[in-house]
C-alpha cells in the first residue's frame, strides 16, 4: 500500500509539471500566425505511416539510419510495458496486463528484445559523438550546451533500457525463486539471470524494487526534461509529419493580404469582401518570432538538430553562411526569449531586437536558392524554404531591403514588364538579320 501511495503522489507530481510545461508551450503557439487548414486526413495518415513510422527518409544514411529506426521502433514497443508499469503502480498489482494473454506475451518479449537493441544502439551513438568527427554535428549554431544536451539525453535513454532489463531479469529471478509462473516472455533479460544466482527472496525483491523504481522515475524525469531539450522531437516529430503542408515542394504559399489587394484591383466591387471590416493590416512577411505561423514554430520544436538539411544545402556546401538547421534553431531560441517576455508583459513588448538580423542575417536569407534539398532530406518534413522566403518578404515589402541585383530586377519588372533592362519594343532586336519568320 505504501508503494502504491508513493507512486500515485509521484505520478501526480509528474503530470502536474508536464501540464504546466504543455500550457506554456500552447500559450507560445497562440502568439503565432495562422497557417493552413488541416485537411486530407487520409493522405496525412498514409504520409505519417510512411515517413514517421516506417522512417523512410532516415535510411538515406544507412548506418545511423538503421540505428535510429531501431531506437524509434524500440520506444514504440516499450511504450506498452510503460503503460503496464503505470497501471501496476496505481492499482498496486504486478504485470496487470497479462490478462491480454498471448498479445501481452508478444509485446513484453518484443519490448524486452528491443530494450537490449536500443541500449546497444545508444552506445554506438555515443561512441560516434565522442570518438568521431562528423561534420554535420558541428556548426556555429551547435554550442557546447547542445552537445552536452545530446550526450545527457542519450545517456538517460541508455539507463532507461538498463533499468528495464534489470526490472525484467529481477522479476524472472523472483518468480523462479518462489516457483511462480512468469507473466510474459523476456528473452533478452534472461541473459542477465546468472547475475541473480544464489540471491535470497529478500535480496531479489530489493533488486526488483530498485530497478522498477529507477525505471519509472527515469521515465517521469525524462518526460519533463524533454520539452526543454533538443530531444523534444520525441514528442513533436510524429505530429509534425502528420501536419506536413501537402502542397508540392517548392510551391510557395500566397499571402492573404496581397491576394485581397490583387482581387481589389481586378474588381473594385469586391472591396468590402477583400478587406474585412475592422481588420488591421498585418506585417508583410516575418520579422520576429511572433510573425511566424504555428507550423513554422512546430517545425522548430520538432527539429532534431541532426544537420541532414545543412549537409545537403548547396549554399552551405559552397561556403555560404546559410544553415537550414540554424534557421529553425534560431526561431526556437527567439520564441523562447521573446515569447515568454510577451506572455509576461503583453503583445506590445519590444526588446529592441528581432529574429531577422539579430538572429538570422540578411546574408543567410539571400543565400537560399529555394531548391528544397533541405526539405527533401529532413526526416520529419520540416519546411525550411517557406519560412526563409517569408523573412525575405519582410525585408523586401516592409523595408525595401534586397541585394542590388534583385532590386535591379524589381525595377525592370516595374518599368519594362520583364526582368530584363530592355524595353518591350526592343526585345526582338536580337533576332534582327537572322531571318526569323514571325506569325
Amino acid at each position: 500500500m505504501t508503494r502504491q501511495i508513493v507512486f500515485i503522489i509521484v505520478l501526480l507530481a509528474t503530470l502536474g509539471v508536464f501540464s504546466y510545461t504543455a500550457i506554456r508551450v500552447i500559450r507560445l503557439f497562440r502568439l503565432t500566425r495562422p497557417a493552413f487548414a488541416v485537411g486530407d486526413i487520409g493522405k496525412r495518415i498514409l504520409l505519417t505511416l510512411k515517413v514517421a513510422i516506417a522512417q523512410s527518409r532516415i535510411f538515406r544514411r544507412p548506418f545511423s539510419g538503421v540505428l535510429h529506426a531501431l531506437v524509434f521502433w524500440g520506444f514504440c514497443l516499450i511504450l506498452f510495458g510503460t503503460i503496464e508499469i503505470v497501471i501496476d503502480g496505481v492499482i498496486g498489482a504486478e504485470r496487470s496486463l497479462q490478462i491480454l494473454g498471448p498479445f501481452h506475451t508478444f509485446m513484453m518479449a518484443a519490448g524486452d528484445i528491443f530494450a537490449l537493441i536500443v541500449a546497444i544502439s545508444i552506445v554506438l551513438f555515443l561512441a560516434r559523438r565522442v570518438f568521431t568527427n562528423i561534420a554535420r554535428f558541428s556548426g556555429e549554431e551547435i554550442k557546447r550546451v547542445s552537445k552536452i544536451d545530446a550526450t545527457f539525453a542519450l545517456s538517460m535513454i541508455f539507463f532507461l533500457m538498463i533499468s528495464l532489463l534489470g526490472t525484467n531479469a529481477s522479476y524472472m529471478a523472483l518468480m523462479n525463486a518462489g516457483d511462480e509462473q512468469i507473466a510474459g516472455a523476456y528473452p533478452a533479460a534472461s541473459l542477465f539471470l546468472p547475475l541473480f544466482a544464489g540471491a535470497g527472496d529478500d535480496t531479489l525483491h530489493l533488486w526488483h524494487e530498485l530497478f522498477w523504481w529507477a525505471h519509472i522515475l527515469l521515465i517521469f524525469i525524462f518526460a519533463n526534461i524533454l520539452p526543454y531539450s533538443k530531444h523534444f522531437h520525441v514528442f513533436m516529430s510524429v505530429p509534425n509529419v502528420f501536419l506536413t503542408r501537402l502542397d508540392p515542394p517548392g510551391k510557395l504559399p500566397n499571402m492573404d493580404s496581397i491576394t485581397r489587394e490583387v482581387k481589389l484591383m481586378l474588381n473594385p466591387e469586391t472591396a468590402f469582401e477583400a478587406s474585412p471590416a475592422g481588420e488591421e493590416p498585418g506585417r508583410f512577411g516575418v520579422k520576429d518570432a511572433e510573425d511566424a505561423t504555428w507550423k513554422n514554430y512546430f517545425d522548430s520544436l520538432a527539429c532534431t538538430e541532426c544537420g541532414r538539411c545543412t549537409a545537403v544545402c548547396p549554399a552551405n556546401i559552397t561556403g555560404k553562411r546559410l544553415s537550414p538547421r540554424k534557421v529553425m534553431m534560431d526561431l526556437r531560441s527567439r520564441m523562447k526569449q521573446k515569447g515568454n517576455a510577451i506572455l509576461k508583459n503583453g503583445r506590445g513588448y519590444d526588446d529592441g531586437r528581432s529574429l531577422v538580423r539579430d538572429y538570422i542575417s540578411e546574408e543567410e536569407l539571400w543565400a537560399c536558392t529555394t531548391c528544397n534539398a533541405c526539405y527533401r532530406e529532413c526526416p520529419i518534413n520540416i519546411d525550411h524554404p517557406s519560412f526563409i522566403v517569408d523573412m525575405r518578404r519582410y525585408l523586401v515589402m516592409e523595408e525595401g531591403a534586397a541585394p542590388g541585383e534583385i532590386k535591379a530586377i524589381f525595377n525592370n519588372i516595374e518599368n519594362n514588364g520583364a526582368p530584363w533592362q530592355y524595353s518591350p519594343e526592343d526585345r526582338l532586336l536580337w533576332a534582327k538579320g537572322l531571318e526569323v519568320k514571325g506569325d
